[in-house]
């Protein structure tokens, strides 16, 4: 972690309350950020110009990469393959549609095995008799996108994870582009795949870049399969999902340790960073930040609202503030 990033979160503003019975009794900071359609930071919460790893949030951006390597994918399978996907059998199905369609078995994944996101789909899959592998992984449908770019390129499928490979170079150069700024760093995600460093700031610029692009172009191609197919890249019970369905023109994706993006139709950006990596905050925060940018959608409510229980009854909530 860069000094930078470190000053940023540690000294970061608090976005929500974690009230019970009308007592505050945890609090959660962070930083927030909206870029206009220029790129143009319009408002901001805590430093939003330091870098940190939006983790699976950036994953958009990567599979643009993999279309720019010659992925020929579109909607359903390309939305996977921008995916944290739940592990139900139609995601698993995609991602073996994925690799089967590049000449490629699920032997060739090398994302590090789990089990299923989704409650539902891990007990059934339990039930079944298995345990984790790769395929039920979140980031297989990513890992089988990256898999497929390399064999349209001709590149290596054994060493893709590597930094140094070309697709994780040219992901590097299609984040920084996007971003509007440098790679700050690159680490190892949960999946064992690369992850770069960009501010929130920039996260929210390609997320803009992305929802606003052309219609044409291999950006809006990204838009256009996430937007009809936001099952697939979440899942049927996910808020990522929810949100990209109530709200008209919308992208979004949510990333571990409580990142959230979206892009809005008309080109302003938004980035979600809780310090402490707590998700029941990140939903609530985005959803505010929504709010203030007048986006009005029904979905907000749900999407937005943390129930506190006690006894299995609501009596408080997690609540954005300082927005």
């Amino acid at each position: 972690m860069t000094t930078s990033s470190a000053h940023a979160l540690s000294t970061a503003p608090v976005l929500a309350e974690v009230e019970r019975s009308g007592f505050v009794e945890s609090v959660h900071h962070g930083v927030a950020v909206v870029v206009a359609v220029d790129g143009s930071i319009t408002r901001q919460v805590g430093d939003v110009t330091a870098p940190c790893f939006p983790r699976s949030s950036n994953k958009p951006v990567q599979a643009l990469a993999m279309l720019r390597a010659g992925l020929d994918l579109d909607g359903p399978l390309l939305a996977l393959a921008a995916a944290s996907h739940s592990g139900e059998d139609f995601h698993l199905e995609g991602v073996r549609a994925i690799l089967d369609g590049a000449g490629l078995t699920l032997d060739d994944l090398q994302n590090t095995p789990d089990l299923p996101l989704d409650v539902q789909a891990r007990d059934a899959w339990l039930r079944a008799g298995h345990g984790p592998e790769p395929i039920t992984q979140n980031c297989s449908g990513k890992h089988a996108g990256m898999l497929a770019a390399c064999v349209a390129a001709g590149w290596d499928t054994a060493t893709y994870r590597d930094p140094q490979h070309p697709l994780q170079q040219l992901m590097a150069r299609t984040l920084a582009e996007l971003a509007g700024e440098p790679v700050a760093a690159t680490g190892t995600d949960g999946c064992g795949a690369p992850v770069m460093a960009i501010s929130p700031a920039g996260l929210a610029r390609a997320f803009g870049r992305i929802a606003s692009a052309a219609p044409g172009t291999q950006e809006a191609r990204v838009a256009d399969a996430i937007r009809a197919n936001p099952e697939y890249l979440g899942g049927t019970r996910r808020d990522v999902t929810a949100l990209i369905r109530g709200v008209d023109g919308l992208i979004a994706k949510d990333g571990a340790e409580a990142v959230y993006a979206v892009g809005l139709a008309d080109g302003r950006g938004l980035a979600v960073k809780i310090a402490d990596g707590g998700e029941r905050a990140r939903a609530v925060v985005m959803a505010q930040l929504l709010r203030r940018e007048g986006v009005q959608a029904g979905v907000l409510d749900e999407f937005g609202h943390q129930s506190v229980l006690g006894h299995g009854e609501p009596v408080g909530e997690v609540r954005a503030v300082g927005l």
